[in-house]
């Protein structure tokens, strides 16, 4: 072998070996981005999990402040109603004595009658007045309709002027705290007149 050909044998293991070097370096390289994406993913998938925990724990702790106010308002609104419904029993008995006095023989002769029966209603006027400043409210009932929502019929009365279901006489008051039914106004209702041969018919019935 001669000297230049063992000089081009020198230079092409020289040019493999850079070929090699730039192919193990360009190799590296190609491992260390793949590493770089593949920790950045990484990074945006743990990032996104831990906003989508923290969306979790703010939509919970919301839920639990809703669930706590409905509560408090709920026992503040059952006390409030329960308070409301066993104080309407003053103003009954306030109305019943005042009817008691008028329509008692023995009194009617008393001079001092009717500033103690205008005592009495000044008391029940505030008393109204309380009530109504608490959002508790009468029902109305005169030449009303029959609603079972607020009103509970006691007895049918015959009556041909008036409408079927109508309210002809209020029994006692009823009353709503703001929405709520506090209690039912009990009342008596129109009917119509029954005909000889409905009643005839209804005596049947019963024997």
């Amino acid at each position: 072998m001669n000297k230049n050909q063992e000089q081009e044998n020198n230079k092409k293991q020289e040019r493999s070996e850079e070929i090699e070097e730039n192919l193990s370096s360009t190799s590296v390289e190609d491992k260390d981005d793949k590493k770089k994406v593949l920790k950045e993913k990484s990074l945006d998938e743990k990032l996104k999990e831990t906003e989508e925990k923290l969306l979790r724990s703010l939509a919970e702790i919301e839920n639990q402040r809703r669930r706590f106010e409905k509560e408090i308002k709920d026992a503040f609104e059952f006390g409030s109603f329960n308070f409301a419904k066993e104080s309407l029993a003053i103003l009954d008995n306030l109305t019943r004595a005042k009817e008691a006095i008028k329509s008692d023989e023995k009194l009617k002769v008393n001079k001092d009658l009717d500033k103690f029966l205008e005592n009495i209603t000044i008391i029940e006027k505030d008393l109204i007045s309380i009530f109504e400043r608490n959002r508790i409210k009468k029902i109305e009932t005169q030449n009303k309709k029959f609603d079972p929502n607020f009103h509970q019929a006691m007895s049918e009365l015959e009556n041909e002027e008036k409408d079927p279901g109508t309210i002809l006489h209020e029994i006692q008051a009823g009353y709503m705290l703001g929405e709520r039914l506090l209690r039912p106004a009990l009342v008596s209702v129109s009917k119509k007149k029954s005909s000889k041969g409905e009643e005839n018919e209804g005596k049947k019935d019963e024997k």
